[in-house]
């Protein structure tokens, strides 16, 4: 027996459209000798430079919403661009300060970049997010903790579901994720850091499209989790545009935010 549709309007399948825009957090966050590498900072500023307003125009011309989210070193430093990204309508996420992995061995540490990355979006933005990426997906045994803390809803860092789940005796929506739909192992790389073969937009957009077929007939949530530095390329943006014009070839799915994914779920499991 097929189960009926748990998505809104008998929806097959729930996309969800998400981009960790990091910029050079991500590379400062790994070495903070980087700091001196002009070379290595420029692929993370181009996300910013190039690969935000790009998107956003994709976004625009192809009418669907995303989530971003965005670590509080990169609204203080590239207030223009989350002011774009915001101001287009597009939901803003937590996502660290500087794009610090989580360390259980460190709770305060934790803790303390929780909070400057709330700050700084409040701050610079004006934005009290509903959901919380962990840099790298890295949870510790305290970072529900933080994200029940701080009044947020939801957190999109786990990979043992294809659908949405309330974290056992929490109200925090868990919104999955999986490493195939992730732009950063098949386009992240430098020679020297992270010496990866890369691999054609061809090829990724075959992953995507037939992970979408899968989750279409499963009736799960397609969360795709892309960067500003890596999609924001020009033919991997052409990829993204092909596979955002593939499903919507297909009828019954809805588009949403990580908002509104989340709470619809727990409109459904209350």
């Amino acid at each position: 027996m097929v189960p009926s549709s748990p998505w809104p309007g008998d929806a097959k399948v729930a996309v969800m459209l998400t981009f960790d825009f990091d910029a050079e957090s991500g590379w400062l966050s790994r070495d903070p000798a980087h700091r001196d590498r002009p070379g290595v900072l420029s692929q993370g500023r181009y996300g910013a430079t190039v690969g935000v307003p790009r998107l956003l125009d994709l976004l625009a011309a192809e009418r669907v919403p995303a989530t971003f989210f965005i670590p509080g070193w990169v609204a203080e430093q590239h207030p223009e661009q989350c002011r774009l990204i915001r101001d287009a309508g597009h939901e803003i996420g937590h996502h660290g300060y500087l794009h610090e992995r989580a360390k259980p061995e460190d709770p305060e540490g934790e803790r303390r970049a929780f909070e400057l990355g709330m700050k700084a979006l409040d701050a610079g933005l004006g934005v009290t997010p509903a959901g919380y990426r962990s840099p790298g997906w890295d949870l510790t045994p305290i970072t529900l903790e933080c994200v029940r803390a701080h009044g947020m809803i939801y957190s999109s860092n786990l990979m043992d579901d294809v659908f949405p789940y309330v974290h056992r005796g929490t109200s925090v929506v868990e919104l999955p994720v999986q490493w195939a739909l992730d732009d950063a192992p098949f386009f992240l790389m430098h020679p020297t850091f992270l010496n990866r073969p890369l691999q054609s937009p061809e090829t990724v957009f075959g992953i995507w499209r037939d992970e979408f077929l899968g989750m279409y007939e499963w009736g799960g949530l397609f969360n795709l989790t892309c960067h500003p530095q890596l999609i924001g390329q020009p033919s991997r943006l052409l990829c993204l545009r092909r596979l955002i014009r593939f499903i919507k070839e297909h009828d019954r799915v809805w588009w949403a935010t990580g908002r509104e994914v989340a709470e619809h779920w727990r409109a459904r499991t209350a």
